[in-house]
């Protein structure tokens, strides 16, 4: 349905309030504040009661089909029932769930074994022609990674953490999930979490936000709180994917201003020359400014000289 499309957004905003009635009143209090509604009284009263009395008459023919439904199962169960005690026989269980629990767990240990192959693939690299080793994993094209648990990707300013679930149909109130300044927890309730853990930096709570996604996948935005900071991992204690490697789409870089952009390409180079242990734009220009005072004074002493 149309109405669904703003689902995530009412969501958020429902989250922010303490019941229905300061929701309503924050809805009303936008009409009053940002258009003309409340101007025409009695249109405004005709308006919300015919509303109010479409979705009263939409509750009430639903509860009526939940009643309805609710007694032929109970009519089907007796039934059933007598004829157990009359022809008794071994019942089998609905395997959906532990279906989806093994589909899951199959999909789990393929990402386990994967990222496992590739850490000691890392570890075995040999030295590149610059005399360099890979410091971590190979992002993925959206510059994260898959791990046993949970996938990940990330621009400068958000990452993106998607924690496949081991059940279908979930809905949000089946769930845990917290998302705090410098934690992240996620997994059903009555269960061990899937992911638990301190964020490899700190996120602008107040922004970050879950979704369900086809009732099998949690999916969580976390804005980051530093902007202009690639992450090498989700969890701190993961494995780490190797800054060197990250790819920003130029697309984004294309959509900054000129003075943001270049701040922005600044750090990336800076970032990648700290990972490989080389001076960074800055720590080159004293360089620079030095070598150019020790030519300009050769009868000075500089074998001592350090740079700051």
């Amino acid at each position: 349905m149309t109405e669904e499309k703003f689902d995530g957004l009412l969501l958020t905003i429902a989250q922010q309030h303490q019941g229905i009635e300061p929701l309503l009143s924050t809805f009303f209090s936008f009409l009053h504040r940002k258009t003309d509604f409340f101007t025409r009284p009695q249109q405004a009263k005709d308006a919300v009661q015919q509303a109010m009395s479409r979705y009263i008459a939409m509750a009430e023919a639903a509860e009526m089909e939940k009643k309805r439904k609710a007694a032929e199962e109970a009519a089907a169960a007796a039934k059933k029932q007598e004829e157990l005690k009359k022809h008794p026989r071994v019942e089998v269980l609905d395997d959906d769930e532990d279906d989806a629990a093994a589909t899951a767990a199959a999909e789990a240990a393929k990402r386990k074994k994967d990222l496992e192959e590739k850490l000691k693939a890392s570890q075995e690299a040999k030295e590149d022609e610059d005399g360099n080793k890979p410091k971590g994993l190979h992002p993925t094209a959206g510059n994260g990674f898959a791990y046993e648990n949970y996938i990940w990707s990330q621009s400068l300013q958000e990452a993106e953490v998607r924690v496949p679930l081991p059940a279908t149909g979930v809905k949000g109130k089946m769930l845990d999930v917290e998302i705090s300044t410098s934690r992240l927890r996620v997994g059903m309730k009555g269960k061990a979490p899937i992911v638990d853990g301190e964020l490899f930096a700190k996120v602008k709570h107040d922004d970050s936000m879950w979704t369900i996604e086809d009732g099998s996948t949690v999916v969580i935005h976390l804005v980051k709180l530093n902007q202009m900071e690639w992450w090498k991992t989700i969890i701190v204690g993961d494995a780490e994917i190797d800054l060197q490697k990250v790819q920003p789409e130029n697309s984004k870089l294309d959509d900054l201003d000129s003075d943001t952009r270049q701040t922005v390409e600044k750090m990336m180079y800076d970032q990648r020359q700290k990972a490989m242990g080389l001076p960074t734009s800055e720590e080159q220009k004293k360089q620079d400014i030095l070598k150019k005072f020790m030519a300009a004074h050769p009868e000075m002493d500089f074998s001592n000289a350090k740079m700051c």
